[in-house]
């Protein structure tokens, strides 16, 4: 039975991307044509590939490291210009490069000391213990920078989670629809219209923002309402930026304070960043309006009914996120993993250095210094067991 017309191509170790002799079918894209070469394949002898198979093999025949293999995970599942952009910077090693520098520099003071315990009959110092203590505070410095880096690293591969506060009826539903481009909220001048929360993602300037329109925060004795609230809060604990919107006309400075310490005080880090934005401009004078709030810092005015100011809204939205590192192409930690690695690697160097001013032994650096090496080779893979390897490639999807 002749299934289709198709081309092989041949790619010959060690210039694959497994490292290993491989072969790749392209067929037309039916969905039967594919089922019927696989149930071929398999007849032959062949089977299905374990998920993330193809890019262990690549990691155990030297192709990759350990965390540009995670990459390439992170690659697949990019869903903004950011995401891609670190995902690609660790995958052709950048990241890589700074953490194996980091290992090797430590690797040779290690060296010097474990040769001291050799001679410790001898009372000999091969390592000198200022240019160990330069070294350690040099790579406390580097691991530091890439630890602060997660906060930013995180939300560009998961989404930027803001919350959309305020009282009922001020427009949060408008806003969404307005920030959205398209009719996705009810709305209505009915208080309490919105029960549950509504959940939209929208990418600006290339970084996914993931926007939670919430139940209006009131007194009510509507139990439907109540536990949308309830939820509000939970969201508003969830997120990274809170946008209190209120409205403009109806709304004074001192009830605008008031309800933003009243919803920070319902919020387990009162000291979330929150940003307000004055609503409804259009129905009142303007001017005026920027006159009576003009007391109270960093507020945005806007219409969210006519569009008007919502291009500055996103502008200091993107401000308020801070793209420094991305935008000068510094290395971004975005995995858990690696932040839990490095975390351990610092807290390890902190006691060297605490050992290095107690002019402690030899024997108890050599503990520390080990103890650093194991977590920083842990995150490119020198340093590895089963179940990690396991763990980690098991959450990759089939054929990668």
């Amino acid at each position: 039975m002749l299934i289709d017309d198709v081309l092989v191509s041949v790619f010959r170790n060690p210039h694959s991307f497994t490292g290993e002799d491989s072969v790749e079918i392209s067929c037309h894209g039916s969905v039967f044509i594919q089922q019927q070469l696989l149930q071929l394949f398999i007849k032959k002898g062949a089977r299905l590939a374990k998920p993330g198979e193809f890019t262990m093999r690549a990691f155990f025949n030297g192709k990759m490291d350990l965390s540009q293999a995670e990459a390439v995970a992170d690659l697949v599942s990019s869903n903004s210009e950011a995401s891609h952009k670190v995902a690609m910077q660790q995958m052709r090693g950048k990241f890589s490069d700074e953490i194996k520098t980091m290992r090797a520099q430590l690797i040779d003071f290690a060296s010097l000391i474990e040769l001291e315990l050799d001679f410790s009959e001898e009372d000999v110092e091969f390592a000198n213990r200022d240019d160990l203590k330069a070294l350690v505070s040099k790579i406390q410095v580097m691991i530091k920078r890439l630890l602060d880096s997660f906060a930013l690293g995180n939300v560009i591969k998961n989404g930027i989670p803001i919350a959309i506060a305020g009282e009922p009826n001020v427009g949060k539903s408008t806003l969404l629809n307005a920030l959205l481009n398209e009719e996705r909220a009810i709305v209505s001048e009915i208080a309490g219209t919105t029960r549950d929360t509504i959940e939209e993602e929208i990418v600006i300037e290339g970084l996914l923002f993931r926007f939670t329109d919430t139940a209006g925060i009131r007194e009510t004795t509507d139990i439907i309402e109540t536990m949308g609230i309830k939820k509000t809060f939970e969201k508003l604990n969830q997120s990274s930026l809170i946008i209190y919107l209120f409205d403009a006309l109806t709304t004074n400075p001192e009830e605008l304070s008031r309800n933003i310490a009243a919803t920070r005080a319902n919020i387990t880090e009162p000291e979330k960043r929150l940003l307000a934005v004055a609503n409804k401009i259009d129905l009142g004078d303007e001017e005026k309006i920027r006159k009576d709030f003009s007391a109270i810092e960093d507020i945005i005015f806007i219409s969210a009914k006519e569009g008007k100011n919502i291009e500055l809204l996103r502008g200091r939205l993107l401000e308020l996120v801070n793209t420094g590192a991305l935008k000068n192409n510094e290395t971004i930690v975005t995995n858990t993993r690696h932040f839990e690695a490095l975390s351990k690697a610092l807290e390890a160097l902190n006691h060297v250095y605490e050992g290095l001013n107690n002019n402690i032994t030899g024997d108890f650096l050599a503990i520390d210094i080990r103890r650093a090496l194991h977590f920083i080779g842990s995150i490119t893979g020198e340093i590895t067991n089963k179940d990690l390897l396991k763990n980690i490639f098991g959450k990759f999807c089939i054929g990668k």
